[in-house]
């Protein structure tokens, strides 16, 4: 079946002259609607005005497999864009699968998305964008907090101490939007982690230093993808690839002090990414409802 496609933007009185002189009332909008692909292209090519010349109100109504949705360049700007297959992150424009299959876990379920920003001489640069994945089986085991709200639950460390708690797969996505040297990726996300761990163990100390391992000496590029993959609360998988979903585990980290202080850094009670805390709020209040 074709595609419906109704497009509509203002028309002034003074082109639609009426014929006695008097002013048109006419509703000043004129919608052209199109049930095949010829006709969709035949209103749009006998009008003077091009897609990208269109007035900042023009809306777009589609109905495709079951799907309705309303588009305008302002919401678009504001607001993550969701498909079926993916969800773009507003602020940096980068764009995360809505389902993620990792190595040594199952397939996770988007949760929310943030960005990181770092600022030089008060100037805020946007680092990175990332996405919290999910077994989506922890939901079933964080009905104390239904019908909260998202602010609620932002508020409320306890929901996520239970997720991390929950013996099942969460992940996080990073995708730098900048280059960065391996080094300095590190030492940013060491003096969030070190400060967590009061007393670190020889254990703990291991840990670091694999973790320091990954990222030493290592050039990353913009849009290099890192997965930081709790299996539990004692074992977390660190994958990098250069372009999208890994193949391989660079390392795994052992230790139940630096898992939990890593994930306290990303959605603890200062998170240094307080947008992907705020989103995956939205999310939780959305399926807990």
């Amino acid at each position: 079946m074709a595609s419906t496609v109704a497009i509509s933007t203002p028309l002034s009185h003074s082109s639609s002259p009426n014929p006695k002189g008097k002013p048109s009332n006419l509703n000043p909008r004129i919608c052209f609607l199109a049930t095949t692909p010829n006709k969709q292209l035949s209103a749009l090519k006998h009008t003077k005005t091009s897609a990208s010349t269109f007035p900042p109100n023009l809306c777009i109504k589609r109905r495709n497999a079951g799907l309705e949705g309303r588009l305008s360049p302002k919401a678009a700007s504001s607001s993550s864009v969701v498909s079926s297959e993916y969800t773009e992150e507003p602020e940096t424009k980068v764009k995360f699968q809505t389902s993620l299959s990792l190595p040594g876990c199952s397939s996770l379920s988007l949760l929310g998305t943030g960005y990181r920003e770092k600022v030089f001489a008060i100037i805020g640069v946007k680092v990175y964008a990332a996405g919290l994945y999910t077994n989506q089986s922890v939901f079933s085991k964080l009905d104390a907090w239904k019908g909260r709200s998202s602010v609620e639950l932002q508020q409320d460390s306890s929901i996520f101490d239970a997720i991390f708690q929950a013996p099942l797969e969460k992940s996080l996505h990073i995708i730098l939007v900048r280059d960065v040297d391996g080094k300095t990726f590190w030492d940013a996300l060491d003096e969030a982690i070190s400060p967590r761990i009061t007393s670190p163990t020889p254990v703990d100390e291991s840990a670091l230093s694999t973790f320091r391992s990954i990222f030493q000496g290592r050039p990353l590029k913009k849009g290099t993808s890192i997965f930081l993959t709790w299996l539990d609360t004692t074992k977390m998988l660190v994958c990098v690839s250069p372009d999208g979903a890994p193949s391989s585990v660079d390392a795994t980290i052992e230790s139940s002090n630096v898992t939990s202080a890593l994930f306290d850094v990303f959605l603890g009670g200062n998170p240094v990414s307080p947008s992907l805390k705020a989103s995956a709020s939205n999310g939780l209040a959305a399926t807990l409802k």
